[in-house]
């Protein structure tokens, strides 16, 4: 059910301070998916199109790709928005004017950033005497940038005098330091436009947390500009910074984040504005448990293909663990969740569980191909299934006439007497050719670079490599999936929704989507408390763990005891029963739903309303 049909949701009111203003949205990430903001965009836009109606406007980067197939023209151009455009196509630049074929349909503009493709030069020098940002290198993608902050001042110093006409405030939002520019201008020139500028990550932030593992205990110590020198970022550490101090409101996703905001931007946060979900996307309610079992059949036929060649795993007793995200070993945390499933792994042999845990990491890696042995395997065991069908069909044929024809006995009749020689030897046959020796090999493509990638080599050491005695068995598929990948054939969504429990407890994470995710789709999920979403979890819902939503402290622990806390949260779950992971499964969809956007757009209207002041 749409949002618009629901019943009037009083969440969705709007503050009277607001009711008059209009409102343009900008970043990168509108009609173009880079990151996570096309996320926090997209699952926004139903709330902020109920709540903004006609007075609510996106704005992005027109990047040289065609969008006709999720950008419907709207050719009428006399509202404010559409006049605005009007005279900017007037001067001689292409701009788009449509609605977004998302839900909720908004406005949306697109300004085609080649049109100031021979301006680069210029806008460089401008940029640096005007605001002091140092854009040095001849870059593509900060050429982009400013073509596309370029651009969106234009624009914005044109609508400026629409709203004047007609004497309503303008709010512009601006996403992250790759929309953020314009900022600078419009307070250099004193347009009439509030700017409300919100950093999901810093620059900053993200490049040192790749590198120093003891960045959040030094965090006060780092001086923003030797850093962003030393890391090759100056001119993005410029942009964040000053257009941090620029605008009229400041916010940030999580507390977490204000953290580096501090100390990077120079600037505390005004307001937190955390990031949230369209819940009505995700839940599936009382079909919650029929969901999981489906698809967990699914994967079951992945293991089946992929295990049984070598040894079968009780599909009783087996346990599906997954990660998945930015190959980014350190600031995901698959360290940790490598470390911890050697100790996972330990503990239940030592507890001689009957259990398996089958771990799957799901990221994105340069590889030449699905690796043979793989596909081979699977290729096998289609032939298996096929063959079974046969000899079912077969049997069930000659069963019957034999039951048909029985006058005395009534007793079950020689099984395989009923089935052909053909077809028993082939059964024969097929299965010698795919029974081996040799253990599943961990990785399921082969990867460019096989020696060089950090979770083989972790794995190979450990060894945590499919031994048959072990209890905690590995699959690392370096390519994201979907409903054309070979070997499991179902969505992302699909494959989630199949497993049993999402470890995410990342080291650097602003936010972090995915556990949020998993919850929404009834899936318990471990986060940390170095997360945005984790440290929102950890302070405002004491009771989380009942909830399926389990938290690491990761803040001043050692990194030995993190990953031992870890494995202790694996194991527990590991022994709770069916019936109380079916409850689990239910709950963390209802802790999800505190995570709709109906819920939590409050915290922009806030902000808004501040800019306003």
């Amino acid at each position: 059910m749409s949002l618009e049909l629901q019943p009037r949701d009083h969440r969705l009111d709007q503050p009277r301070t607001l009711k008059k203003a209009y409102l343009v949205e900008t970043s990168w990430e509108v009609c173009n998916q880079v990151g996570g903001i096309y996320t926090v965009i997209r699952s926004k836009i139903p709330v902020m199109s109920t709540q903004w109606e006609d007075r609510y406007c996106l704005l992005g980067p027109l990047v040289d790709r065609d969008v006709s197939g999720e950008f419907d023209p709207i050719d009428d151009l006399t509202d404010p928005y559409g006049r605005a455009v009007k005279k900017m196509r007037d001067k001689g630049y292409e701009v788009m004017y449509g609605t977004w074929l998302v839900t909720g349909r908004p406005k949306t503009i697109l300004l085609r950033i080649s049109d100031m493709a021979d301006k680069h030069e210029e806008i460089r020098e401008r940029l640096e005497a005007d605001h002091g940002v140092n854009i040095y290198h001849d870059d593509e993608l900060q050429n982009q940038v400013i073509s596309f902050a370029e651009l969106t001042t234009i624009f914005l110093g044109l609508l400026a005098r629409e709203m004047a006409g007609i004497k309503k405030p303008l709010i512009t939002q601006f996403h992250e330091w790759m929309s953020s520019l314009p900022i600078l201008d419009i307070k250099k020139s004193k347009l009439p436009i509030k700017t409300v500028f919100t950093t999901h990550a810093t620059a900053l932030g993200r490049y040192i947390a790749m590198n120093d593992e003891h960045f959040y205990s030094s965090l006060n110590k780092y001086q923003w500009k030797e850093q962003a020198e030393h890391y090759h970022i100056l001119p993005i550490a410029q942009i964040e910074r000053f257009c941090a101090n620029k605008c009229h409101i400041l916010t940030t996703v999580s507390d977490v984040t204000a953290d580096e905001c501090k100390v990077f931007l120079g600037k505390e946060p005004d307001v937190i504005t955390p990031n949230g979900l369209n819940i009505q996307r995700f839940v599936a309610y009382h079909e919650v448990q029929n969901l999981h079992q489906a698809y967990k059949m699914e994967i079951h036929e992945f293991v089946m293909g992929h295990f049984f060649h070598s040894f079968p795993v009780d599909l009783n007793n087996v346990l599906y663990f997954f990660t998945s995200g930015r190959y980014e070993f350190k600031n995901k945390g698959y360290d940790l969740t490598l470390r911890a499933l050697t100790i996972l792994n330990t503990m239940m042999k030592r507890a001689r569980m009957e259990q398996t845990v089958v771990m799957f990491f799901i990221t994105k890696r340069p590889f030449w191909s699905i690796n043979p042995v793989v596909m081979q395997s699977r290729g096998v065991m289609e032939e298996i299934r096929n063959t079974c069908s046969e000899i079912e069909k077969q049997l069930g044929r000659r069963l019957f006439v034999a039951a048909a024809s029985e006058k005395e006995n009534f007793k079950l009749p020689n099984l395989n007497k009923l089935v052909d020689d053909h077809l028993s030897l082939k059964y024969r046959r097929i299965l010698q050719s795919w029974k081996t020796d040799s253990w599943p090999i961990v990785v399921t493509h082969n990867l460019k670079d096989d020696d060089g990638d950090e979770i083989l080599q972790f794995l190979r050491n450990a060894p945590l490599v499919n031994n048959p005695k072990d209890k905690v068995k590995v699959v690392y598929h370096p390519d994201f999936i979907d409903s054309t990948n070979p070997l499991f054939g179902i969505d992302y969504d699909e494959f989630v929704r199949g497993c049993h429990l999402g470890i995410f407890p990342s080291f650097y994470e602003p936010w972090g989507y995915t556990p949020l995710e998993c919850l929404a789709r009834g899936v318990p999920a471990i986060t940390s408390d170095y997360s945005g979403f984790g440290d929102y979890v950890g302070r405002y819902y004491p009771d989380h763990d009942q909830y399926g939503a389990y938290l690491i402290k990761r803040h001043k622990v050692n990194a030995e005891t993190v990953a031992k806390d870890l494995a202790i949260k694996m194991f527990n779950f590991i022994q709770l029963s069916r019936r109380e992971r079916m409850v689990q499964r239910n709950r963390a969809e209802d802790l999800a739903e505190n995570f709709d956007w109906i819920n939590l757009v409050r915290h922009y209207n806030t902000a808004y309303e501040k800019a306003l002041v």
